[in-house]
């Protein structure tokens, strides 16, 4: 979503590198492109404004026109900014002594409330809760049926029944507490427009549940209208903080940058794709680091902890380094890592990455032409990929619906990685034991200890080999 606002803020503080210090009239400039560029990215004016001028009196403070390294000064401080813009810290959950944490869900119609909601259900059920769903929303047909769908994926209970919200919402309590579930999540009903029948309506659902959280769910693609949504709702019902949705669009994310300081709310979770798992807790700290282009490493952590199970990855490597990892493997590794999201999004945490690519330009598509490869080989072709031939070739290439040539390029792919990791846990060569005594004749003392010295040597064929 960030990628424009990332590669302009790349370019404006690269030039800040080539230079040796800068003055006041050269902070000014760069403060300068800085605002333009949050304003091209569709954050808020006031919000631009006031960034600019919080960031250029600190370098001014900080005396950054007299450091011999300005470019990094100013950069921490552009990220310490771009964090307070985007909330500070991440919101901090505090569970009722007295089960269950009521969570009311807000918002206008077509933003993804239910699908949220559902979301939620599962990042709560993810964290060792017990979660179940209350659908509240009467109003849109089949929004009760939409949330039963999604819930039974991840087994999660939904209660809800032909009568009134505020009845609905008050059983629903009633429910939660009899079954002894210890999270309840409202899903409400939603309107094209804020109006004053969808206000009271929710109001009154919130004094009968008295919800200990109040989430007003946003869509990051409609900009600075999310924005105006937010303040909106916040003036006539107190909000505890907001979800954003689609953050993972192609949008210029004005309104994550915006939200926190125009509505004073902070975002609490995001949705960053289609699938129920791809929702995380908002980390501003963690976007901010991603805007400023040096990724997200403990975000990149998190997923590949919560994709990989860690035997089945311990075993797959185990396999490659003994030179026994074959397609079959290959294909379950790749499954794990599709499990971890968009792969855009993946490549968009990566840290350094060179200049010029862009996490947007990944083709998955690829991801999906190569499990259909391999899906069409038989088991003895995965195992042992060396038997097959030009009319097995030719087999894998209709069955999977791609070229030969693609066929071939991935087995000649899988070979050469083969190679390599064979060629880098190659065995040392053993060599002569060498004589314990010393040239006058003592004892060596590593013989002494039953220390042998030895060394490490990384060996990748033709790369030569590497001492440590």
């Amino acid at each position: 979503m960030f990628d424009t606002l990332t590669d302009r803020l790349g370019n404006i503080f690269g030039r800040l590198r080539n230079r040796g210090k800068l003055s006041e009239s050269d902070i000014n400039a760069v403060m300068a492109e800085v605002r333009t560029a949050l304003l091209e990215a569709d954050v808020n004016l006031k919000v631009a404004k006031q960034f600019q001028d919080k960031v250029t009196e600190r370098c001014l403070e900080s005396q950054i026109h007299t450091a011999l390294n300005p470019a990094q000064q100013v950069i921490k401080i552009v990220n310490d900014e771009l964090i307070e813009m985007l909330g500070g810290q991440a919101l901090n959950l505090v569970y009722s002594e007295k089960p269950p944490t009521v969570i009311l869900l807000a918002g206008l119609q077509g933003v993804g409330k239910t699908t949220n909601a559902v979301k939620l259900a599962k990042w709560f059920k993810s964290q060792g809760r017990n979660p179940i769903l209350v659908g509240a929303d009467l109003q849109r047909p089949a929004a009760v049926e939409q949330l039963r769908t999604l819930a039974s994926g991840i087994d999660i209970p939904v209660f809800s029944e032909s009568s009134e919200p505020i009845k609905v919402a008050r059983n629903g309590l009633s429910e939660a507490i009899s079954t002894g579930r210890d999270v309840l999540i409202c899903d409400t009903a939603g309107r094209l427009s804020i109006d004053e029948n969808l206000m009271s309506e929710i109001r009154e659902i919130s004094d009968e549940i008295k919800p200990h959280y109040t989430f007003l769910v946003i869509d990051a693609m409609t900009g600075q209208e999310a924005v105006n949504v937010a303040k909106s709702f916040n003036d006539k019902l107190t909000l505890d903080g907001m979800i954003i949705t689609k953050l993972d669009g192609d949008s210029r994310g004005g309104a994550a940058l915006s939200a926190k300081t125009v509505v004073g709310k902070p975002i609490a979770f995001a949705s960053t794709g289609e699938k129920i798992e791809d929702f995380e807790v908002f980390h501003p700290d963690r976007l901010a680091s991603r805007i400023l282009g040096m990724g997200d490493v403990l975000t990149l952590i998190e997923k590949a902890e919560d994709a990989f199970d860690q035997q089945e990855a311990q075993r797959a490597a185990d396999r490659l380094l003994s030179g026994e990892f074959n397609l079959e493997d290959f294909l379950e590794q790749m499954q794990q890592l599709k499990k971890m999201g968009p792969l855009q999004n993946i490549v968009g945490m990566m840290p350094d990455l060179p200049q010029g690519v862009n996490p947007d330009d990944v083709d998955e598509t690829r991801l999906t032409r190569v499990e259909a490869i391999i899906t069409s080989m038989t088991y003895e072709e995965r195992d042992r990929p060396e038997i097959i031939d030009g009319s097995r070739r030719s087999r894998i290439a209709k069955g999977s619906g791609v070229s030969i040539q693609e066929v071939s390029l991935l087995l000649k792919q899988f070979k050469e990685i083969k190679r390599m990791m064979k060629g880098a846990v190659k065995p040392n060569r053993k060599k002569k034991k060498k004589s314990s005594k010393g040239r006058k004749g003592k004892q060596n003392p590593r013989a002494k200890t039953g220390i042998e010295k030895k060394e490490n040597v990384f060996d990748l064929s033709e790369f030569g080999s590497f001492k440590n």
